[in-house]
């Protein structure tokens, strides 16, 4: 691919050889720089460089403006995160939380670091969040959260700890029946599939990957479509999300 800013086009190598010249100011243009773009940042750690009011939130920042979006159409009374880390993810969806005026969050992680924990309970938004300790698909680390989620509520669960195709596999089984209709289920970091060959990653990335264990879950699970989330206002060209999580989000019909 050539970037030539003097003739405002993007150039992109055909497998046969053939170049595709594409004006800047175009949706396929947009489509390839942003490939590109995801790549180098993923080499250069591009993600590792975000706080959220305070805790660092290792997300891609169109990813989470667009849950954003989701949550705020949604208004979830529970939103399960599977992996903490830093704790900027619950912080995050605990100030939605505060802003639409409903909603908790429950986190689950196999290993809660002494300085997270106590930066996340010392937060101001620690009251909204639920931390539980254990494996996020032990049969004992599920019951906490189902107890924390009453009947009725609108529940939408985020999946982004071990990102294995077994793991996430295991997860969609396990928080799948705990999605109200109309929610979602998001498998996270997807991504993995188009960067093999980068740092920090493995040759089986390939397969074993979110993406994977989506299309098997969805292959047995025909209460739940993979579908897009429409954008709530669009007057752009653009009509794809710029992500980490390519085919995430799993809606329950």
């Amino acid at each position: 691919m050539k970037i030539d800013f003097e003739k405002s086009i993007v150039e992109v190598s055909n497998a046969d050889g053939s170049v595709r010249q594409l004006p800047f100011a175009s949706a396929d243009a947009f489509r390839e720089v942003t490939r590109a773009w995801l790549r180098v940042g993923w080499d250069t750690k591009y993600v590792y460089g975000f706080t959220w009011l305070g805790r660092p939130v290792i997300q891609l920042p169109d990813d989470m403006i667009r849950l954003q979006e989701v949550i705020y159409q949604l208004k979830p009374d529970a939103i399960v995160e599977t992996g903490i880390a830093h704790g900027g993810s619950l912080i995050y969806s605990a100030s939605l939380c505060q802003l639409t005026g409903k909603g908790r969050v429950i986190g689950v992680d196999v290993e809660i670091r002494p300085k997270n924990r106590q930066a996340i309970e010392a937060h101001p938004l620690a009251s909204y969040i639920t931390m539980i300790e254990g494996s996020s698909t032990a049969p004992e680390t599920i019951q906490k959260v189902k107890a924390l989620i009453n009947p009725g509520d609108v529940t939408i669960v985020l999946l982004d700890s071990c990102h294995t195709y077994e793991h996430v596999l295991a997860e969609l089984e396990a928080y799948g029946p705990m999605i109200s209709r109309g929610s979602y289920i998001v498998a996270m970091d997807g991504i993995m599939q188009d960067v093999v060959g980068a740092p920090r990653t493995d040759p089986d990335w390939t397969t074993n990957n979110p993406q994977t264990a989506v299309r098997e879950f969805l292959a047995g699970h025909p209460e739940f479509v993979l579908e897009e989330p429409a954008f709530p206002f669009n007057e752009s060209m653009i009509t794809d999300r710029v992500t980490y999580w390519p085919n995430a989000f799993l809606k329950r019909i």
